[in-house]
């Protein structure tokens, strides 16, 4: 069957108009005519007949089949086209519309977080990322996404899948560079005695991990895995939520920056471990919010052990069962919020209701982030601008970061 592709998709499959409608073709561009077999309602065995010209050679050895990457060929200025037009299709589904500033694409080699499957062998150990949408692992020493830190404890990993998986089921290994070294978490293994953790952190110490989290229990602990947000040093718990790359986290906290500019007195909603609330604690007053009570804690902790910050409150709290009201609004200058990817309908609601001068949205969905910012407008917000943040180079996955203000 031959056809030719009209347009990409939300996942990156490349979308022909059959007969009895949309064909799926994954790794094929606009404008491409390719053949294949149809499978239902997608493509397979695909040859390209006429390439596009913003088809080119992936960079990674892996690409063909490794399922971490899903764009690679295609040129960085038709993903940023193909992601921009993502976030404005998102906000004319719900009669907006903004100005965008100019996107930001993280580097290569520059993921700093990473979750990795793994399975003991007869011979060793297999780890890697899947095939697409596949059980198959395929391994990725010369992986061109991770940071070379990352690359680098791979021999360490390993070693623990020898020492605490399975033939028979997967490992999960959750790795983050942190300024001690590597952080690990994993799940999914055996139960551990005494003497496997004492072997496990033997090996911790030859590899400088900084710490070994197995099935939710710390095994061994070199050196507190900190992270640096502004002045403030912070040892986030155990697989706690961390923006993909350093660089991705520096364009959002410059988008949150300008858009609040020079508010005194800030809320930061979904707080995390406190990427925004501790730099921006540095030239204003901050409560910060967070529904994970241990990574509250870490925040709270890293401004404490922190000098010249201004008052800083962190508090534990639900936001989607009890989001800050009105009266907890009073005499804010600005609101940060950066939730999950179902978005945040009570807290907006509220928000809608408060009417703080200025809200600084950061979103890695943007159907949701277009739902909250219609009902934002229509109670009187301005949709002042919208930048897309690329940090997960080469995937389907788009964040941004937007200013309404009233």
């Amino acid at each position: 069957m031959k056809i030719t592709i009209d347009r990409l998709g939300h996942h990156g499959d490349g979308i022909a108009i059959g007969d009895t409608g949309p064909i799926y073709a994954p790794g094929t561009l606009p404008g491409e005519v390719v053949e294949g077999h149809l499978v239902k309602d997608t493509l397979t065995n695909i040859k390209i007949i006429t390439p596009s010209a913003d088809r080119v050679k992936p960079p990674c050895p892996h690409a063909r089949s490794c399922g971490g990457c899903l764009m690679q060929h295609v040129s960085d200025r038709s993903v940023a086209t193909w992601k921009e037009g993502i976030v404005r299709g998102a906000l004319a589904g719900q009669g907006l519309d903004a100005s965008f500033r100019p996107m930001s694409t993280s580097p290569i080699r520059s993921r700093r977080r990473a979750t990795l499957s793994g399975r003991k062998t007869k011979g060793g150990a297999l780890m890697g990322f899947h095939a697409r949408a596949s059980d198959t692992v395929v391994e990725v020493p010369n992986c061109q996404l991770l940071h070379p830190d990352l690359i680098a404890a791979f021999p360490a990993l390993e070693a623990l899948v020898r020492m605490g998986g399975s033939r028979t089921v997967e490992v999960q290994l959750t790795i983050t560079r942190s300024l001690a070294g590597a952080d690990v978490a994993v799940t999914g293994g055996k139960v551990l005695d005494a003497a496997l953790q004492m072997e496990m952190a033997r090996l911790c110490e030859n590899h400088k991990i900084a710490r070994l989290t197995w099935n939710g229990e710390t095994v061994a602990m070199r050196a507190a895995p900190v992270q640096r947000f502004g002045r403030a040093l912070v040892a986030p718990p155990p697989g706690a939520f961390l923006q993909a790359t350093a660089e991705g986290e520096a364009a959002l906290l410059q988008a949150v920056a300008l858009a609040i500019g020079p508010a005194r007195k800030v809320v930061d909603l979904f707080a995390g471990v406190g990427t925004f609330s501790l730099p921006l604690a540095e030239n204003a007053e901050v409560h910060a919010v967070e529904g994970e009570a241990p990574m509250i804690a870490a925040l709270d902790k890293g401004a404490r052990n922190t000098e010249g910050l201004k008052r800083l409150k962190a508090e534990a709290r639900d936001l989607f069962r009890r989001p800050l009201e009105p009266d907890e609004l009073k005499g804010v200058d600005a609101v940060i919020i950066d939730p999950p990817r179902a978005g945040a309908e009570a807290q907006i609601a509220v928000l809608a209701k408060a009417r703080v001068p200025v809200i600084a949205y950061v979103s890695c969905n943007p159907a949701t982030f277009a739902r909250d910012a219609k009902v934002l407008v229509g109670a009187g917000y301005r949709l002042d601008w919208v930048q897309v943040v690329d940090q997960f180079r080469w995937s389907a996955h788009v964040e941004l970061a937007a200013r309404l203000s009233l």
